[in-house]
């Protein structure tokens, strides 16, 4: 049975363009459990043609989807319609600190080279003719670790960090929240040298805990949270030196 359409029609405003981008201002009927996805998807297909954004899943998994929605960035899947309206209308932007390419595209390469810059590439100290690795998942490293892996680079913490709006060097939450998981991993092959790279100019010290990737993360993750084991792991190891 398809969703029951409401009476009433809802306003959605779509930043549009590339250097000097403008509102565009639509109206799309407002249907029961209509997700913000389902909206710019139904611009494009029915009033804009030529609008452009990203999706993939659908369904929460990829994080492709990711906007600013009413000031607040956000996986746009899993973000209904009824839970961020205001009066009945939306505002709908690429996501921030990001170089837009055109509508609600945002290019992400200076966000993935910092998540390399980090020292975020897994080197194992094993071989494929090792067997594999025992790795009690009751350990404290292992938990800290777990408790942060499940990032997968959806960009919206970096979107919202305002320490990246102004520090152009900052690595980000997401980067620095990768290497706290690597520096955890005892397989990794140089945990000091995460730490060292995490800490260095642009890294973890750059941050001034305002908490905006952790209450945004999609999944729950606190980036927040990584961000201070390294600094606290930095501190104990400066004080360890002779």
């Amino acid at each position: 049975m398809s969703p029951t359409t409401d009476a009433r029609t809802l306003t959605v405003r779509i930043s549009r363009g590339t250097e000097s981008p403008q509102f565009s201002t639509y109206a799309v009927p407002w249907r029961d459990n209509q997700t913000v996805l389902d909206v710019v998807t139904e611009v494009q297909r029915t009033l804009e043609p030529t609008l452009s954004y990203r999706f993939a899943c659908r369904v929460g998994v990829c994080g492709s989807c990711a906007m600013t929605v009413n000031g607040k960035p956000r996986w746009t899947c899993r973000t209904h319609v009824s839970r961020v309206e205001e009066g009945g209308t939306l505002t709908i932007e690429p996501l921030r600190n990001m170089p837009r390419i055109k509508d609600l595209v945002v290019d992400m390469k200076e966000f993935f080279d910092k998540w390399r810059k980090a020292g975020n590439t897994f080197a194992g100290t094993a071989t494929r003719a090792d067997p594999p690795a025992l790795i009690s998942p009751q350990t404290k490293q292992r938990k800290m670790a777990d408790a942060a892996i499940e990032c997968i680079n959806c960009g919206v913490c970096y979107a919202a960090c305002d320490v990246v709006s102004w520090d152009r060097n900052y690595l980000g939450p997401a980067a620095l929240n990768r290497a706290w998981t690597l520096y955890n991993d005892e397989r990794h092959a140089d945990r000091k040298g995460v730490l060292k790279q995490a800490t260095a100019g642009g890294g973890c010290n750059s941050c001034h805990t305002h908490g905006n990737c952790t209450s945004h993360c999609p999944v729950d993750l606190s980036p927040t949270g990584s961000i201070a084991g390294l600094k606290r792991n930095a501190l104990l190891q400066f004080l360890k030196r002779d």
